[in-house]
């Protein structure tokens, strides 16, 4: 299961916070120094470390936590799509900061000045993200191994918990503290799902990150909604018209809506769902290869 087209199209802000990510925690591997990386009940409250602050937000303390923890970022910008980038840059700012605050009164509580409490890496981020993926995104396919059920969404939820335990209670309460953060984002506290930033800091992100290889540049007019523009029908015929044609599949009202959600147009998502036998990914990128035609 992916999470839409591939590569970071439409998603500039994404692609900035995976770099950093890899770029930090490649850095601090090269150096020796990944066992320095976490937070403890010292580090917070008696011998401020800033710089280890920072590095927290970013950098992963392993190779195996890099590795999921960067899928699952690069998965997730499907919400930077959805939301676009203006809103999506709040969305990370709001999980980081109230994911540590969460972090900081745990580690407050449990007062262990003796070990790091918290593992080091961007999991408030990723976590607040299983919230909107729970909620918002709907089981397209379900499918059976070994006589076990699964569905399309089984493969993001199994790498989420290998992450959640991979340095076992270390990383398990900034998965927890995550959680939290994206379920407070999600009641909109403080109306924060209203927030934006300035117009520039889409723009901004947009010339920081460098293009992706295989990615032909895009820069799509945005609508009123903030999210992706509309298309018409005739775009995804003229881009499949044999397909459209000759399936029957009656599309999931659940899958339209979330496709209507991301600001394409009503029409154009149903002969998309059609065409790609109601798989909402597939459609995805049906909707937005006929925006480069």
């Amino acid at each position: 299961m992916n999470g839409g087209p591939s590569g970071f199209n439409n998603a500039p802000v994404t692609k900035t916070f995976v770099i950093a990510s890899a770029l930090f925690t490649v850095f601090f591997g090269i150096q020796g120094r990944s066992f320095k990386l976490g937070l403890s009940y010292q580090d917070i409250f008696r011998k401020l470390s800033i710089w280890k602050l920072i590095t927290s937000v970013f950098a992963f303390s392993s190779t195996p936590e890099l590795m999921f923890g960067l899928y699952l970022l690069y998965y997730f910008r499907v919400f930077e799509r959805q939301i676009g980038s203006n809103k999506y840059s709040v969305f990370i700012l709001f999980s980081v900061m109230a994911s540590f605050l969460f972090e900081v009164m745990a580690v407050a509580i449990l007062k262990d000045p003796t070990s790091n409490l918290l593992t080091s890496g961007p999991y408030g981020l990723i976590f607040a993200s299983f919230v909107p993926f729970f909620f918002d995104i709907p089981v397209s396919t379900w499918f059976r191994i070994f006589g076990v059920r699964f569905s399309n969404k089984s493969f993001i939820y199994l790498a989420g918990l290998q992450l959640l335990l991979s340095s076992w209670k270390r990383s398990l309460l900034p998965g927890i503290c995550g959680i939290l953060a994206g379920s407070l984002y999600r009641l909109n506290v403080f109306r924060i799902r209203k927030a934006k930033f300035p117009e520039f800091v889409k723009s901004f992100f947009s010339r920081l990150s460098w293009p992706s290889i295989g990615n032909p540049p895009t820069t799509p007019a945005r609508n009123l909604a903030g999210n992706v523009p509309s298309y018409t029908t005739r775009q995804v015929e003229r881009t499949y018209p044999s397909a459209v044609a000759s399936s029957a599949i009656e599309p999931s009202e659940d899958a339209v809506a979330t496709l209507v959600s991301m600001g394409f147009d009503q029409n154009s998502a149903r002969q998309a769902l059609v065409h790609a036998r109601n798989d909402i990914n597939a459609a995805t990128n049906i909707l937005l290869e006929a925006q480069s035609h």
